[in-house]
C-alpha cells in the first residue's frame, strides 16, 4: 500500500497491486486467527465466566469450544472446498492481475484449518482437566500489570 502511494506521486500505474494488497491482508487475518485464540486475544464470555463457580466455568468452557469446534470444523470444511473446487474449475480472479484464484483462497482454506486444531487443543486441555492456554495468557499479561488487551 505504502509503495502502490509513492508510485502514484511519480506517476506509475499500479493497477494490480489492489488486488495482491486485498489478499494479502485477507491472508495476513486467517493466519494469524489460531495465533490470536491461543493468546487470549478473541473476544470471549468473560464478562460471564468470571462469575461462574470453577465446576461451572469448566462445563460453560466445553460446551463453548465444543461449539467453536463444530463451527470452525464447517468453515474449515466449506472453506477448503471451496478452493478446491476454484483450483479444479481452474477459476481465475476478475480483477486486473488474473492469476488462479486457489492460489489467494488457499491461505483462508490453510487459516480456517490452523484455527480448527487451535480450538479442537483447547477443547482436549480442558477435556483433560487443564486451563486453557487463552486464559493462562491472558492472566500472565494482567499479572505483569498489562491489562491493553482488555480496551
Amino acid at each position: 500500500m505504502v509503495a502502490q502511494s509513492i508510485l502514484r506521486e511519480f506517476h506509475i500505474r499500479t493497477g494490480a497491486v489492489n488486488d495482491v494488497v486485498s489478499w494479502f491482508c485477507a491472508a495476513a487475518s486467517f493466519f494469524a486467527m489460531a495465533h490470536a485464540f491461543k493468546h487470549g486475544d478473541f473476544v470471549r464470555v468473560t464478562l460471564l465466566l468470571e462469575k461462574l463457580s470453577e465446576p461451572k466455568r469448566r462445563v460453560f468452557e466445553i460446551v463453548s469450544l465444543s461449539i467453536a469446534s463444530v463451527s470452525v470444523g464447517y468453515l474449515a470444511f466449506w472453506a477448503n472446498k471451496f478452493t478446491y473446487d476454484s483450483f479444479m474449475f481452474d477459476e481465475k480472479a476478475q480483477g486486473l492481475l488474473a492469476i488462479p484464484i486457489w492460489i489467494p483462497q488457499s491461505s483462508f482454506a490453510i487459516g480456517s484449518i490452523l484455527l480448527l486444531i487451535a480450538v479442537v487443543d483447547e477443547l482436549v486441555i480442558v477435556l483433560r482437566g487443564g486451563k486453557p492456554s487463552y486464559a493462562v495468557a491472558v492472566e500472565e499479561r494482567h499479572a505483569k500489570g498489562d491489562f491493553s488487551s482488555d480496551v
